[in-house]
C-alpha cells in the first residue's frame, strides 16, 4: 500500500519536473526572441 502511495507521488513530482522544465524553455525562447527583434531594428 504505502508502495503504491510513494511510486505515484514520484511520478507526480516527475510530471510537474517536466512541465516547469518546460515553462522556463518557452519563457527563455521569448527573452531571445525579443532580444532578436531589438537586434534587427538596429
Amino acid at each position: 500500500m504505502k508502495t503504491n502511495l510513494l511510486v505515484t507521488v514520484f511520478i507526480l513530482l516527475g510530471l510537474l519536473g517536466c512541465n516547469t522544465v518546460k515553462g522556463v524553455g518557452q519563457d527563455l525562447q521569448k527573452a531571445g526572441e525579443k532580444l532578436e527583434d531589438a537586434a534587427k531594428k538596429k
